[in-house]
């Protein structure tokens, strides 16, 4: 190519405006772009910064109230003479009978299913026993072959007694038929023992209620096998009088001289937490179980009204017979290794740990020796984790007068 040729393309190419505009343009676009994504970027990051800002601020002002510690207090209360300490107990009627058959056999029919009530001597099942009616059979048919043989025995007899008279025969052969009449008579009477045992064996067939009371298990049904040596394992019924209930506790040893027969005592029932009901002391063991080191007790609670149930599971107050100086309930102790202690909180909140000597417990509330006074304000329910000069907002105060008084709604 000339000289002259690529001037003239140079000047054709400077020369051209179309092209330097759409090179501006695109450069402006591009600047244009890239401030638009930064504004974003900008705006987007001050907004995160402002969320973040307040989520931590409304965090820290939620720690900060989720720090602090609240709790109800209570005041020590001195102890009476009438002090009471709650023991487990399980109702029981006050005859409870497993009902079994003497006779084996096949069960034919019964009366009466759970929850009925029988009478004494009233039809509860029937049992067909074959074997021991033919047994009783044979017996009878035996007994016709020793009647027989003790009649000609005895007549047997007779005659050579009188043989004997005329000194026909030897007192030795009059002695030996004597005998084999006696013998017979002896065989008479087993064989009448045997039909009696049989009689009375086949009386207990049809099994009858010993006493009044409810069926409260029935164990058979029509065309079970009866053995009736397994009968005692697994009884046909069960029978319990229920008007009157009665239930065992164990006291233990440090409260059994409290115990006095014909005493009374509360008893309650977890799901009845409003009633209470009035029992009877009717008798004690008179002897500590050394292997618990406890009295059991007999208590006893007219039902007729039918409101408990036997087997149920109650709590029987009994008197402790010790009266206590001051007494705390269990809940306000922190149980630690260098002792028992208790969080007593002054009127700024502050909480100091007091050590104290524990005497007899009561259940709910417990003996305290040494360490508190009425006057103090003990924290129930502790944390664990409390320690001396801790901060604590009392929320309640739980005192005997305000426990009394009804809750005013707001």
């Amino acid at each position: 190519m000339t000289q002259e040729r690529h001037a003239y393309l140079a000047m054709q190419n400077a020369g051209s405006p179309s092209k330097k505009i759409r090179r501006v343009r695109t450069w402006r676009l591009l600047r244009l772009g890239f401030l638009s994504v930064l504004l974003l970027l900008l705006v987007g990051g001050g907004m995160t910064f402002m969320r973040q800002r307040a989520e931590a601020t409304a965090l820290a002002a939620g720690a900060k109230t989720r720090g602090k510690l609240y709790a109800s207090v209570v005041h020590a209360e001195p102890g009476n003479a009438d002090q009471t300490i709650s023991l487990p107990g399980t109702l029981l009627g006050l005859v409870e009978s497993p009902i079994s058959s003497r006779a084996s056999g096949y069960l034919v029919r019964w009366t009466k299913d759970i929850g009925s009530h029988a009478k004494r001597g009233e039809l509860l099942a029937e049992v067909s026993s074959p074997e021991t009616e033919q047994q009783l059979v044979q017996a009878m048919a035996a007994r016709q072959q020793s009647l027989s043989a003790l009649n000609l025995a005895k007549v047997t007899m007779e005659r050579w007694k009188g043989l004997l008279d005329q000194r026909a025969v030897s007192q030795q052969e009059f002695d030996e038929r004597r005998s084999a009449y006696e013998q017979a008579v002896a065989n008479l009477g087993a064989v009448d023992a045997n039909i009696q045992r049989l009689k009375e064996l086949l009386s207990f067939t049809r099994i009858v209620a010993p006493f009044d009371g409810v069926i409260t298990k029935r164990n058979v049904n029509v065309g079970d096998l009866i053995d009736a040596g397994a009968t005692a394992t697994r009884p046909l019924f069960i029978l319990v009088q229920m008007q009157t209930l009665r239930a065992y506790i164990n006291v233990p040893q440090a409260y059994a001289g409290g115990i006095k027969v014909g005493e009374m005592v509360t008893l309650r029932q977890p799901e009845m937490p409003n009633q209470k009901f009035q029992a009877k002391i009717v008798r004690t063991a008179r002897a500590i179980d050394p292997a618990s080191r406890s009295l059991q007790v007999e208590v006893t609670i007219d039902n007729r009204d039918g409101r408990l149930l036997p087997g149920t599971y109650v709590d029987v107050a009994v008197p402790s017979g010790h009266n206590a100086a001051m007494v705390i309930p269990v809940n306000t102790l922190l149980l630690r290794g260098e002792g028992p202690r208790v969080a007593v909180v002054d009127e700024k909140g502050i909480v100091t740990l007091h050590a104290v000597e524990l005497g007899k417990d009561f259940g709910q509330k417990i003996e305290v020796l040494s360490g508190v006074t009425v006057a103090d304000q003990l924290v129930l329910n502790p944390p664990d984790s409390l320690s001396d000069g801790d901060q604590i907002t009392v929320v309640e105060k739980k005192d005997k007068e305000k426990a009394d008084k009804p809750e005013k709604k707001s």
